[in-house]
């Protein structure tokens, strides 16, 4: 059940329905019923699945909780004969035995992440090993991907680990739980909530509210046009440039990057805008998951923008956990000693980005061109760390030009071609052979063919640039008239104006969107990997 298709859009509307028709002790429970519903019908197959995390995640979090709970409660019955050294060292104990049941609890929890969506690929690359030395091959076994499994893993994972820190109580009833890993909007391609933040939304009692209402529904409706009238529209070429890489070199790879940064773009926000008006509609408030990322003038405040969440995911259970670790901490003495202060303040540091960037590309798909994605991304962000006194000086020297216009536009748009060049690893799929295209860009000249009729040779035709380009200006325009609050909450203050508005919206992605002659619906990028 696609969020673009004709079936979804009739779900939600009567989870909708039902969810404020119903009782309103009995919201969660719809919340939970549409879940599964919503669930079985992207394959029931996959409900074992999202139960087993649930289970895993559940009996972990219980289990340190129940530590928890007999440490402060011994710490107070004995708080008068406890000298201060002996409360510390009982409780480092005590975090020590509950760090043994939340490894037990990840190990589970992404074990089965690790075997359904890297088996292949990891028997694939053993498979090259032997086949160098000419000693046979391993059987790939084909396995089940369940939907959204990587990101209802990595939002329970997270818990478990909020629950370890005592930063929230692990959740009593089963339930709830499962409403938390399993809440359908989100499901497909988040954005990953944190625990403290939805799982009170999610069970408490919500009233109509008209405004909020207006609102989600806007955002609905202008996710289906990002998605179904820009995205899947650039899709169109961009399958092409790709399906023929021997022909499309030169400009035509520059081209991809710009149509891929829109596709992506429509297709990544379209969903997240999708899932979060229709929680605005049901009363619950997701985390932003963009933030207007390609005005980022660097790579690393791009990746403060994109994916936000994923991002302070990554930051807050990887990063900082691994650049303290004791390991950390050693080498980072150890460097010190040897290589100098300079290098040793930076080698703890630069492991942890490393190891945090190559997870990131893993987590992003099952092979090597998200790795170097992941380790490219990484590389630009050091070097631009080691760089920053060069800029620095130059800001300094240069006051009114860096202060100009011309230098902000300058540096979106270095940063926007740049995370395009990067991201074009997602499209071409193989690392050599993108390798190999991004230098035909300096050393093939094909600008006049491109211009004197190439740019309608690969499918698409003189109406789709029209639509894309009158899809990406109105993306832009609603972004600048949104700056100070978005249109969405502009519009539900103004009934009459919404209603126009929808009805315009509805009649451009009929006419020019998936639903239109000879256009089919495709699935979400996110929900490919």
């Amino acid at each position: 059940m696609q969020f673009t298709s004709l079936s979804f859009l009739l779900f939600a509307a009567l989870t909708v329905l039902v969810y404020y028709t119903v009782g309103k002790r009995v919201q969660w429970w719809i919340l939970l019923g549409a879940s599964y519903v919503f669930y079985f019908f992207a394959g029931a197959e996959y409900l074992v699945f999202i139960l087993y995390t649930t289970v895993v995640t559940y009996v972990t979090a219980r289990l340190m909780q129940s530590r928890v709970d007999a440490e402060d409660a011994f710490v107070a019955a004995n708080r008068d004969t406890m000298e201060k050294s002996e409360r510390k060292a009982y409780r480092a104990a005590q975090k020590k035995k509950r760090l043994g049941i939340l490894s037990v609890g990840l190990l589970l929890g992404f074990g089965l992440l690790a075997v359904l969506k890297y088996t292949a690929f990891v028997l694939a690359g053993v498979n090259s090993l032997l086949g160098f030395f000419d000693a046979g091959r391993l059987s790939i076994p084909t396995l089940l991907l369940p939907l959204g499994i990587s990101f209802y893993t990595f939002q329970s994972m997270g818990y478990l680990v909020d629950v370890y820190r005592k930063s929230v109580r692990a959740e009593q009833n089963f339930f709830k739980l499962a409403l938390f890993v399993s809440y359908f909007p989100q499901l497909i391609q988040g954005p990953i909530s944190r625990f403290g933040s939805l799982s009170e939304q999610l069970t408490a009692r919500h009233g109509f509210d008209g405004l909020s209402f207006r609102a989600g529904l806007c955002r609905v409706a202008w996710g289906f046009f990002k998605k179904m009238v820009v995205a899947d529209t650039a899709m169109i070429a961009v399958k092409e440039l790709t399906a023929r890489t021997d022909e499309f070199t030169g400009v035509y790879v520059l081209a991809l990057i710009l149509l891929y940064s829109a596709q992506i773009y429509g297709d990544f926000t379209g969903g997240i805008d999708i899932t979060i008006g229709l929680s605005e509609m049901l009363g619950i408030r997701l985390a932003e998951n963009f933030d207007r990322p390609f005005s980022s003038k660097s790579t690393k405040e791009y990746w403060r923008r994109w994916h936000m969440t994923m991002g302070t995911w990554f930051t807050d259970y990887v990063f900082y956990p691994l650049s303290v670790s004791n390991s950390m901490q050693k080498l980072s003495k150890w460097s010190r000693k040897h290589l100098g202060e300079k290098i040793g303040k930076r080698l703890p540091v630069y492991f942890a980005t490393i190891a945090t960037w190559f997870l990131t590309g893993l987590w992003h798909g099952a092979g090597w061109n998200f790795i170097v994605w992941g380790l490219l991304n990484c590389l630009v962000i050091l070097v631009s760390q080691e760089l920053q006194p060069l800029y620095t000086r130059f800001h300094q020297k240069f006051p009114r030009l860096v202060a100009s216009r011309g230098w902000s536009a300058w540096q979106m748009t270095r940063t926007f071609l740049l995370m395009g060049l990067i991201r074009s690893l997602d499209c071409y799929r193989d690392v050599p052979k993108t390798f190999r295209l991004w230098g035909t860009m300096l050393t093939t000249f094909n600008w006049g063919s491109f211009f004197g009729g190439g740019w309608l040779s690969f499918g698409f035709d003189v109406w789709d640039w029209a639509v894309l380009l009158c899809g990406v200006a109105v993306i832009c325009i609603a972004d600048r008239c949104g700056r100070d609050e978005p249109v969405r909450q502009k519009l539900a203050r103004r009934p009459v104006l919404m209603c126009a508005a929808l009805c315009a919206l509805v009649i451009v992605i009929l006419l020019f969107g998936a639903y239109g002659i000879g256009y089919d619906a495709s699935q979400f990028i996110y929900n490919q990997f």
